[in-house]
């Protein structure tokens, strides 16, 4: 890790989540010690609205990270090792 907290993310990882320059990542924690970490393909913004209902307000951004990191701990729950 480097001074700015910066970690390098090995190729097999990058090519496995189709990571390139630039893109973003999430640590999610799915247990004490346990970290899930998940590829952002595109900016979230990019969807604000694409879903919208009528009758219904639009989430925010925040919302809608907020359901990712959510839902991808929970897909994480039932494990019992890193990367299981």
């Amino acid at each position: 890790m480097t001074s700015k907290g910066q970690i390098t993310v090995p190729k097999d990882v990058r090519d496995d989540l189709e990571l390139v320059e630039g893109s973003r990542v999430l640590f999610v924690k799915v247990g004490e010690g346990h970290y899930r970490l998940v590829g952002r393909t595109g900016a979230l913004s990019d969807l604000a609205g694409v879903l919208r209902r009528p009758g219904q307000e639009a989430l925010t951004v925040e919302e809608m990270q907020d359901g990712i990191a959510e839902a991808a701990a929970a897909a994480g729950a039932g494990d019992d090792e890193p990367g299981a």
